[in-house]
């Protein structure tokens, strides 16, 4: 079993194997993930296997793209390094206690047809839905003061009226004023009608016209087109929105949704959000049995259509001949052709290393070795007893220490997530599960090197993680005790990167809207393409689903792509 560990004082806890062994058929002996996996067994190291298209890794991106390119009748395989599916967004299980690994905020999710958001779109074209709880509000723990803050058009104002300057609400209003024609034209175009080749003016630009021509005349023209690919805080000046409250409010919450704060997010992105979260009948929703349920969907959907997966299936290198991406090789040994592409979900700094050296061009090297990475991670996942903790406990908590340092400072910012408010089967009867995190800024370099079964990585875990034990007290009120926590975890960039394999564990490219973008899905390699947060439109459940339809978009057809588009009616 494939462990670490994770010291508390005297007692030892561990995560533990990603899950449980396999069933002598072949399938994961769970209820719960239903994966049919190549071999039961390690595979042969002279066997050959075979594939329209190989996708590397089994993120949202991964999964997006592998379940549409199986739903355009490609033969797909995705090889998976773990012993389950879903990159930052899996899920374990301890002692009945199940947690999410990564992503806890999510919103339409159960929206149909010509709406915005990319993975719904992708689990509409599978045929797959999710069940989700809904909710309206965020506990806040700002230097302010404590408060619920709630989605919606007016209960925020209430909010500034109490905690802002005189002038915020006036500023606000003024603020959501400008969204709406900008988010109307933001939300103009499908996702999934985006493809990474001039098919594109077929399948967005033309089919979409009419409503792209209105977007682009109610912005005022090109001029205002243009603003939503630059940064944020450029609509924000041009508005003269001063209030400090308003200015560190939108950072928190861009830094938290892409890792950058509003001078480096693109606008398209934050108006996208604003207008989701503020508009007459807002909610938020979460995944009956948590992001699991989303991958379980995905893997459901691609297998429907004759896609497959192989767990345990660890990459070495990514084979090109003659120039050209032509499979993968697995640890084992085994070589696995891919007839038409390789997919990449790893990300680009992890893609590179897969890559011969020999076969990569320069500047393409260069490009990755110095594109500016976010931090990374500390986590800390709870089991804890319900008795004593507050009846009104909310979902998800935001515990900001001080405005003066900025959003992306270290160990400013927590974000606390208790799914089993909202879906109890998450956790035993009577107990809560809990994940609480550092989003983000975790410096690499004070981890780098350190061994870890060595005390000064027990040390510095139980140093870097008190700021989360803090603000965990302070979410859970008086009648938390840590001493009594049924299962304790603390999670490092380490950590990261052992088990997501995310190079330093980093949350993904730092790249600042009007300085640098995102690239596409395409390579300076024949039939390599790239998929996941590394690649446009960039960090982000939304984001990472829109990048894999885009790559397997751009592998088929222009008529291929149009007739999935009636299909599902968009």
């Amino acid at each position: 079993m494939h462990t670490i560990n994770m010291m508390m004082g005297a007692a030892t806890f561990r995560y533990p194997a990603l899950a449980p062994p396999l069933a002598p058929s072949g399938r994961l002996s769970t209820a719960k993930w239903k994966v049919q996996v190549a071999s039961s067994s390690p595979p042969s190291s002279t066997a050959t296997a075979e594939a329209d298209v190989v996708v590397v890794g089994s993120g949202i991106g991964g999964l997006c793209c592998a379940g549409l390119l199986a739903r355009y009748e490609q033969d797909v395989l995705v090889v998976e390094s773990h012993d389950r599916p879903g990159g930052a967004a899996h899920s374990f299980d301890i002692k009945g206690y199940k947690f999410d690994s990564g992503p806890s905020v999510f919103s339409g999710l159960q929206s149909k047809g010509s709406q915005p958001n990319p993975l719904a779109q992708v689990l509409d074209a599978l045929g797959e839905s999710i069940p989700c709880a809904t909710y309206d509000s965020w506990d806040v723990y700002i230097p302010e003061g404590d408060f619920r803050f709630r989605v919606g058009p007016t209960e925020f104002l209430k909010d500034l009226e109490k905690y802002a300057g005189p002038n915020a609400v006036q500023e606000w209003k003024k603020l959501m004023d400008a969204i709406l024609p900008l988010s109307t034209a933001a939300m103009a175009l499908p996702p999934l009608s985006i493809r990474g080749d001039f098919g594109v003016l077929s399948t967005a630009a033309v089919r979409y016209a009419p409503s792209l021509i209105k977007s682009f005349v109610q912005m005022g023209g090109p001029f205002g087109a243009k603003k939503l690919s630059r940064p944020f805080s450029e609509i924000l000046d041009g508005l003269d929105i001063k209030d400090p409250f308003i200015r560190n409010w939108i950072d928190l919450w861009s830094f938290i949704f892409s890792g950058l704060k509003t001078n480096g997010v693109i606008s398209q992105e934050m108006v996208y959000m604003l207008a989701e979260w503020y508009k007459p009948g807002s909610c938020l929703e979460f995944p009956n049995h948590g992001s699991a349920a989303i991958v379980d969907a995905l893997v459901r959907g691609l297998e429907k259509f004759g896609g497959r997966i192989s767990l345990r299936s660890h990459v070495e290198k990514i084979v090109v001949e003659n120039g050209r991406a032509i499979g993968v090789k697995l640890r084992s040994g085994q070589f696995i052709r891919a007839k038409k592409a390789v997919v990449s979900n790893a990300s680009m700094w992890d893609t590179l290393r897969l890559l011969p050296k020999d076969v990569i061009p320069k500047s393409y090297s260069d490009k990755i070795k110095t594109t500016p990475q976010c931090e990374s991670f500390m986590h800390l996942h709870l089991g804890i007893d319900a008795e004593g903790i507050r009846d009104d406990l909310g979902i998800h908590h935001v515990v900001v220490n001080d405005w003066e340092r900025g959003v992306d400072a270290e160990q400013n910012v927590v974000l606390v997530s208790v799914p089993s408010v909202l879906s109890p089967d998450m956790a035993p009867p009577g107990k809560h599960v809990l994940h609480a995190y550092i989003p983000g800024t975790e410096p690499f370099e004070l981890w780098e090197g350190l061994e870890r079964t060595s005390p000064e990585y027990r040390k510095l875990k139980a140093e870097r993680s008190e700021v989360i034990w803090k603000a965990v007290e302070r979410v859970l009120g008086e009648g938390f005790r840590r001493e009594k926590c049924e299962v304790k975890l603390v999670g490092s960039p380490l950590t990261h990167r052992r088990y997501l394999r995310r190079h330093r564990g980093t949350f993904g490219p730092a790249l600042e809207a009007g300085k640098e973008s995102f690239p596409g899905s395409s390579t300076p390699i024949p039939q390599l393409f790239c998929c996941g947060d590394s690649t446009f439109p960039g960090i982000g459940i939304p984001a990472v689903a829109a990048s894999g339809a885009i790559a397997a978009n751009s592998l088929v057809s222009v008529s291929q792509h149009s007739q999935l588009l009636d299909a599902i009616g968009i």
